[in-house]
């Protein structure tokens, strides 16, 4: 258990160790609540409104998977565009023209 002191206009300085379990940075917002045990205090990272889509459930979830892909092996490279263009034409399945009436 680690203490520290409330000093001057209800600052506190967190010890290390709970800064680095944490991984609270200079600058990070925390929420601050009284509960029966006495104040819980959760860390508040704020996410930029146009990265906010890849932390949705649906994104992580996917994000999970394609690592367990990699994990595995079930991956692909290319040397370039032209080649992932090719391998992805050549497992396209056939379209039928419609014929002009």
């Amino acid at each position: 258990m680690s203490r520290t002191t409330l000093r001057a206009k209800g600052q506190l300085t967190l010890p290390e160790e709970i800064r680095a379990a944490a991984r609270l940075e200079e600058g990070d917002l925390l929420e601050a609540e009284i509960t029966d045990e006495g104040i819980l205090l959760r860390p508040q990272k704020v996410i930029d409104a146009t990265q906010a889509w890849f932390w949705t459930p649906e994104s992580q979830r996917d994000e999970r998977a394609a690592d367990g892909d990699l994990e595995a092996g079930r991956m692909e490279s290319f040397n370039s565009g032209d080649e992932f263009l090719d391998a992805l034409r050549s497992r396209a399945k056939p379209t039928t023209r419609r014929r002009k009436r």
